[in-house]
């Protein structure tokens, strides 16, 4: 008995556009994510790394996760072969050629992404500590389940992909609505574009905007989060209506901010709740090129599908508990496999931006003048320096610095004094410039500078982007001999 045409509710076959904007997309971010680990986890935290994941798996904690390195003793060749090994099914997966084959070709794939970059994660300590690393996980393991060029859309992953949406969005509306008061009273832009982790080219713009506009940009995102996120389950145009809505507003945090890929991979999920219709009245010729329209879906993929959909509810249950709990965790996971995550972002705002200055001198017995800066790929230092654009790559060490100078440190930034002194040459290749040219420094020492941006007039008369004032000396003159 041939089952197929009963089951033609459970695809979407107006939402091909959206599968192959998301497949893809998130394809794109694993990529880069695992091109990154590539660049900097052997630094970080390979055999010689400041948090070397080695030591870190003689763990009672690391004998319990669900990562390769239990079975296949961690090494840096082998994490190369590991993080290379998804690049190239990432970069298969951008280009779409799982999804010209079978339904579960491409499930495939992301599922096999997913078990590696949470292998990744799971070791990566205070490296790895970040809200979009879950985020990253979760999509890749609910992607996997759109299927292939063939099927249509499953409508439970699609209903899952706007969940995952949903929590990701209001969570962060709640968590502000429950942390720190200047979200409350509309004040909290007046600081966040000049204290965020990482500032970008428009920062400066974006932060000497009028408080007005401040107070209005902080109401319009307590809007997207805490109203929009309901009418992403409504009936089309209004969803896409919503998802248009959070693009827009992940457009700004794109264009004032360097915030890793968490901006960009929330823009690639939400295109989940757009349908062709809706996207063909704003761009028709997308339409034709990708929509394929197919009605029947096999039995043993709509089996699966449901199946993903009991899970997905099971697991979401300390999730949405979270999500109305006086005592919100942010950015938490419930299992040990990333799955139904809780998120959030910027509970509570700095009001003033401290840097840890790090330099280092060849000198004997340093005068002032010989103490020499390392400059930081994206960390503000040298004040004529304007801010880059980084994001959606994520600058791992620079992130880590911010979190220093609010008191954080795991015990790596002891370590990376060390390498420095010992002019280590993959850790020098984080940073944006060595200034001694590969030689041994003598001593290196640390000191916290309280920055802020330029006023218009103070940038026409002196050219800096920041104006800066020493605090106090974080670490003293530190050389290898002692």
């Amino acid at each position: 008995m041939d089952l197929a045409p009963w089951t033609t509710w459970a695809g979407a076959a107006d939402y091909d556009v959206a599968r192959f904007v998301v497949q893809r997309g998130v394809a794109a971010i694993a990529l880069l994510a695992f091109v990154s680990a590539l660049a900097q986890f052997p630094a970080l935290l390979g055999e010689r790394g400041l948090l070397p994941v080695p030591r870190f798996m003689r763990s009672p904690y690391a004998r319990q996760l669900p990562v390769v390195w239990r079975w296949w003793a961690y090494s840096d060749r082998r994490l190369r072969v590991l993080a290379g090994g998804g690049s190239v099914v990432a970069a298969a997966l951008v280009l779409g050629l799982p999804q010209a084959g079978p339904w579960w070709v491409p499930g495939v794939c992301f599922l096999l992404l997913w078990l590696a970059y949470l292998s990744i994660v799971d070791v990566g300590q205070a490296f790895y500590a970040f809200g979009w690393e879950s985020l990253l996980l979760e999509a890749l393991f609910t992607v996997a389940f759109l299927g292939a060029d063939d099927v249509a859309p499953p409508v439970v992953v699609l209903i899952a992909l706007r969940w995952l949406v949903f929590r990701l969005e209001f969570g962060a509306g709640m968590i502000k609505m429950r942390g720190d008061r200047s979200w409350r009273d509309l004040t909290a832009l007046y600081y966040h574009h000049e204290t965020q982790p990482m500032p970008n080219p428009v920062s400066r713009t974006a932060h000497l905007l009028p408080r007005p506009v401040h107070r209005l940009e902080t109401l319009g995102s307590h809007v997207v989060q805490l109203v929009v996120p309901f009418f992403l389950f409504a009936p089309q145009p209004i969803a896409s209506a919503a998802a248009a809505l959070v693009l827009v507003t992940q457009l700004w945090l794109v264009v004032t901010g360097n915030f890793a890929w968490l901006n960009w991979i929330t823009l690639v999920l939400a295109v989940a709740a757009v349908d062709d219709r809706s996207i063909a009245a704003v761009l028709p010729w997308l339409e034709p090129a990708v929509s394929s329209g197919p009605t029947a879906t096999p039995v043993v993929f709509v089996a699966v599908t449901v199946a993903l959909g009991v899970l997905l509810a099971v697991l979401s249950w300390p999730a949405a508990r979270n999500l109305v709990s006086r005592q919100q965790l942010m950015n938490a996971s419930f299992n040990k496999w990333r799955i139904a995550n809780a998120y959030g972002a910027f509970g509570s705002v700095t009001q003033q931006r401290d840097e840890v200055i790090v330099e280092g001198t060849t000198a004997d017995v340093p005068m002032e003048e010989d103490w020499r800066a390392y400059e930081f790929r994206g960390k503000p230092g040298d004040p004529r320096r304007r801010p880059g654009q980084f994001a959606p790559y994520h600058l791992r060490l620079d992130w880590l610095m911010w979190f220093l100078a609010l008191g954080a440190d795991d015990g790596w930034f002891r370590v990376f004094v060390l390498r420095l002194l010992e002019a280590d040459r993959p850790t020098l290749r984080l940073l944006r410039t060595d200034p001694f040219d590969g030689e041994r420094p003598r001593w290196v020492r640390a000191r916290v500078f309280r920055y802020r941006f330029a006023t218009r007039a103070e940038r026409r008369e002196t050219g800096l982007y920041w104006i800066r004032q020493e605090l106090f000396l974080l670490l003293p003159p530190s050389g290898l001999h002692r």
